[in-house]
């Protein structure tokens, strides 16, 4: 018998004619009980004539109604409460008209009633609650057919409407896997109560199991604002007592803005190292952007593509994308097409070290903002590739600065890192060098151009950082490989990284070097363990974490702030303008254009041991460079 309901409701057999059937059919059942309910009141004597003249009146107006307004095409086993107003409002119609009717019959003295007033009310209300009911009754015969109990016992966190949102989703799906047992919450006055059938229970009480159920196994964190240290508590204490953490991402962060078990994810380390929502000045930076035309060079990499991202939300006149990746180029056109189909972008395909190719850029757009996140990044490859580092990061830096003093540029802001403090590597050098050329440009007089540069750690999930390389080998199924032990780095998230550089780009005069607050250092082992318990893993079980030795070049531990550099603060908590040692320009750029010439010419030692010159408190950590720099005066020029 369950089967062939089961058919019945899959294949949805029963055709929406069916349904008008049953809906005039509830119409006439209303009719009879409301002229009962009319005659045990009143009393009166009324002939049959009159009630089937007036049932059938009643009748054609509503499936005329009904008919016009569609209400038999619904899937009724889906049935919500968008349908009851539907419903009511159709009624609602067909009860005005007859009513109207009714009175304009009366102002016209004709002698004819169609149907009591009254019993066109009572017959309204008993129309809605026997439609709807009807529906009603099929949806929860055919969730009750279809119910599968779920296996992994569950527990909700929170108790606001994404909490319910969660738990409609899981009941929706008829695969989930999830059994909801309780929903729990911090809020004392909300323990004890009830939700949709389930008991909301204190945290405190699941965690010291004491509360009935304590075979737990998994926690959905459904709340829409939590701070990151609360987060990353629960996280810690489920990972104590191996439970799936997993997420339900607040409404404007839903795939197609549809809720479904599918927005259900596993908590990610981002969740857990980003920080609390930062507070920008929307004006400031409004007033700075709107109707501009915006360079980003760099736009395809993780930086320069959410720096478009942000971009966007502003009233621009134009970003223009330009990259020298083609397909990572493309890959973001096609995003922006989908999300902001009427965006004011452009895509450049070009080299930023092409100074001719940068020259027709400018020349043909005009940019009044430009924002230089174009950078080879990647200390190991630059170790053995200095030329390059020279090249891109020095050499495309030095033109893009060049052409923006010459075509008037407003602002022109770079992106920095914290491995050009107290560098121990090539491209840490060179990205101080990028500072120092930069800073050194707002000291000529007479130029409008105001250079801003920002400096910050590592980001989450850039393109190369740590965080994709332990997720692959984690899925791989290791070794996951830590360079040491005790190894350190700062870490911000994408979108909090790239809102701080908007905000600092228009709290800069010119000439600043902004440093972000990157919070506490992350030591990488225990990131790496913290991965892998997030994956439901057990480190020296399922996956074994492997020490690998520092790199050529790599610091154990990175900083923001060289030794004799110090801070002033700004009005932005996060922000900082860095106080450095300040060069003269031309000293700069004879230095800058003589080590740029000398690129393939000469060993790469030497090119290396001549950006020392420039960058003092450059020490290498690679053997091959110490060697010329501890070498004799001779060797190092």
């Amino acid at each position: 018998m369950k089967e062939l309901l089961l058919k019945a409701f899959n294949g949805r057999i029963i055709s929406p004619w069916w349904i008008f059937g049953i809906d005039v059919m509830l119409v006439a059942n209303a009719f009879v009980l409301a002229y009962i309910a009319r005659i045990n009141v009143m009393l009166p004597e009324y002939s049959v004539w009159e009630f089937v003249r007036s049932g059938g009146y009643v009748i054609l107006v509503y499936g005329v109604t009904f008919f016009l307004f569609g209400i038999h095409r619904g899937v009724i086993r889906h049935t919500n409460f968008s349908e009851l107003r539907i419903l009511m409002i159709a009624c609602a119609v067909a009860v005005t008209v007859m009513l109207g009717i009714d009175t304009t019959m009366r102002l016209m003295k004709i002698q004819v009633h169609l149907a009591p007033r009254l019993v066109l009310i009572f017959h309204f209300v008993l129309v809605v609650f026997f439609c709807f009911g009807f529906r009603l009754v099929v949806r929860e015969t055919y969730a009750f057919l279809t119910q599968r109990r779920g296996t992994i016992k569950t527990v909700i966190y929170g108790t606001d409407d994404l909490a319910l949102i969660t738990l409609e989703a899981i009941r929706n799906d008829k695969e989930s896997q999830y059994e909801v047992v309780a929903f729990t919450d911090e809020d004392l006055s909300k323990w004890n109560m009830n939700l949709h059938s389930l008991p909301v229970v204190s945290w405190q009480k699941i965690l010291e199991g004491s509360w009935k159920n304590n075979d737990i196994e998994e926690v959905i964190l459904a709340v829409t604002n939590i701070e990151i240290k609360k987060k990353q508590s629960i996280a810690d204490e489920c990972l104590k007592r191996n439970w799936k953490l997993k997420v339900m991402p607040s409404v404007g962060n839903w795939v197609n803005g549809i809720s479904n078990m599918g927005q259900i994810r596993d908590v990610r380390i981002e969740d857990l190292l980003g920080r609390d929502e930062i507070q920008l000045n929307q004006k400031q930076i409004l007033e700075g952007l709107e109707n501009k035309t915006i360079l980003v060079s760099g736009a395809a990499g993780s930086i320069g593509s959410e720096i478009v991202r942000q971009l966007l939300r502003f009233p621009i006149r134009e970003i223009i994308m330009l990259d020298q990746a083609e397909s990572a180029l493309y890959d973001l056109q096609q995003e922006i097409i989908l999300r902001h189909f009427d965006a004011p972008f452009k895509l450049v395909l070009a080299d930023v070290t092409n100074y001719q190719r940068m020259r027709q850029v400018f020349e043909m757009n005009k940019p009044q903002i430009v924002f230089n996140a174009a950078a080879y990044k990647h200390v190991p490859m630059m170790e053995d590739a200095p030329f390059e580092a020279l090249r891109v990061n020095v050499g495309g830096t030095k033109i893009l600065s060049d052409l923006s003093v010459e075509f008037g540029v407003e602002k022109f802001v770079m992106v920095s890192t914290d491995k050009a403090v107290n560098p121990t590597n090539v491209m840490g050098a060179s990205k101080r060098m990028c500072e120092i050329y930069i800073q050194s440009m707002s000291q000529i007089p007479g130029i409008n151009t105001a250079f801003v540069t920002t400096r910050f750690g590592n980001v989450l999930g850039s393109n190369g950082s740590v965080v994709p390389l332990f997720k692959r080998q984690i899925e791989q199924g290791g070794p996951v490989t830590v360079t040491h032990p005790e190894i350190t780095r700062y870490f911000m998230t994408i979108p909090e990284a790239c809102q701080l550089v908007l905000e600092a780009s228009f709290m800069g005069k010119g000439g600043e070097i902004f440093v972000f607050d990157m919070g506490e250092p992350v030591r990488i082992l225990d990131l790496a363990e913290k991965m892998v318990k997030l994956s439901g893993l057990k480190v020296g079980e399922d996956i074994d974490i492997v020490f690998t030795g520092l790199r050529p070049g790599e610091k154990l531990y990175e900083e923001l702030l060289a030794s004799k550099e110090s801070t002033k603060p700004t009005y932005h908590e996060k922000i900082m303008i860095g106080q450095v040692q300040k060069c003269k320009y031309a000293d700069v750029n004879n230095h800058i254009t003589d080590i740029l010439g000398r690129i393939y010419k000469e060993r790469e030692e030497l090119v290396v041991a001549r950006m020392r010159e420039l960058v003092p408190e450059f020490i290498p950590q690679n053997e091959r460079y110490r060697k010329v720099l501890m070498g004799s005066p001779a060797e190092t020029v």
